[in-house]
């Protein structure tokens, strides 16, 4: 069924009121035009998203609102780092075709209980998910609620110098919280790396925790080297300081892969410390970021998602890893350009993460993109 959804963007700097304010004017009259909201803020007013949302919801009528805080936010044709700034975003959904629930924090089991009825009727197709970098057992979250709402899940993790809200109907922290989509509204997404492969697969021979000491009966060491091409001496983890281990996503049709940071180097022993518990057998190769690498595989990404929709995007949310904008981009707003180049002009709103969410995974240095159509 096409989605009959409406939606309208707006973004604007300064104080929290002043901004917040803004971007209702910006809006226009939403009020008995809109049910649900998205907001994010940078985190220069993460302390001020409880009075942002209350102003928010007061104002516009709107009770359901989702969103998060991130070190950078974007919306339409901007992108905003270390400045405050409020993204947001409103929807005209069909009633019913959406389901915000708060924070989960240890298992899906209360969220099961409380919304079984509606997935089961609404047979939900995509969730908007953020969580606390904080909580361990994010990524084991993660697959229990895309498992338990039988969805698609895409979003980011809280990205903050200051404090790690989410909105979710209310202020929430500490677990994953967000908003399922019914089968009625039409979405699509996509997933871009920021990293290009720089060698072969490899398989890990002898390793134990996050160490990796012989990858292909090879010292791990030298086989970085080698797929780096850079020679071991003194400085040799300043020149691969852009180079990060990557695993294979198992039954990907795809090649999805899961990039880790390399977080030590044992140069006397040749091992290596990743960012990822390993065991013997598992597979990994090395990949190398930048800008170039990240803008081939979004423009591929973008491209592909261009020819699977029928109709031009109505709206969208797109969730890029901390890692990437300024860190890999020059100029910032790289992203949201690629995106407009290839898709069209639409209301847009994002924010940089922590940590990206795509279906049931956690993945890092990523950009996830989800369409309203």
């Amino acid at each position: 069924m096409e989605s009959t959804a409406h939606f309208r963007a707006a973004h604007a700097t300064g104080s929290w009121h002043h901004a917040a304010k803004t971007c209702l004017s910006r809006l226009g009259n939403v009020k008995g035009n809109a049910n649900l909201g998205f907001v994010y803020v940078t985190d220069a007013l993460a302390e001020d998203l409880p009075s942002i949302l209350t102003f928010l919801r007061e104002t516009t009528g709107i009770a359901d609102w989702v969103g998060t805080v991130g070190v950078g936010v974007c919306a339409m044709d901007v992108e905003y780092f270390d400045v405050p700034a409020v993204a947001v975003m409103t929807a005209d959904l069909p009633p019913g075709s959406f389901r915000v629930f708060p924070g989960i924090s240890a298992d899906v089991g209360a969220f099961r209980r409380e919304n079984g009825d509606w997935i089961e009727s609404a047979e939900p197709k995509l969730g908007l998910v953020h969580g606390d970098p904080r909580n361990p057992r994010i990524p084991a979250l993660i697959a229990e609620l895309a498992e338990s709402a039988s969805a698609f899940l895409v979003g980011g993790l809280t990205s903050s110098r200051r404090g790690f809200e989410q909105v979710a109907g209310a202020i929430t922290q500490g677990g994953i919280s967000g908003v399922l989509f019914s089968g009625d509204v039409a979405v699509a997404t996509g997933l871009t790396q920021g990293c290009r492969p720089i060698g072969p697969m490899h398989t890990v021979t002898t390793g134990f925790g996050n160490v990796l000491a012989e990858l292909d009966n090879k010292d791990a060491l030298e086989v970085l080297a080698e797929d780096s091409g850079e020679k071991l001496g003194e400085d040799f983890a300043e020149r691969i300081a852009a180079v990060e281990a990557a695993f294979p996503v198992a039954a990907s049709d795809t090649g999805d892969y899961l990039v880790r940071n390399l977080i030590g180097i044992d140069a006397e022993r040749g091992l290596l410390v990743v960012g990822e518990k390993i065991a013997v057998g598992d597979r990994i190769m090395f990949v190398r970021r930048n800008e170039k690498a990240a803008c081939e595989d979004m423009v591929h990404m973008l491209s592909q998602l261009r020819r699977r929709i029928d109709t031009p995007p109505k709206a969208g949310i797109y969730v890029a890893c901390v890692g990437r904008g300024p860190a890999i981009f020059s100029p910032s707003n790289r992203e949201i350009d690629l995106i407009r180049n290839e898709l069209g002009d639409f209301p847009l709103i994002g924010f940089s993460a922590n940590g990206e969410i795509c279906n049931n995974r956690l993945y890092g240095y990523t950009g996830v993109l989800a369409l309203f159509l």
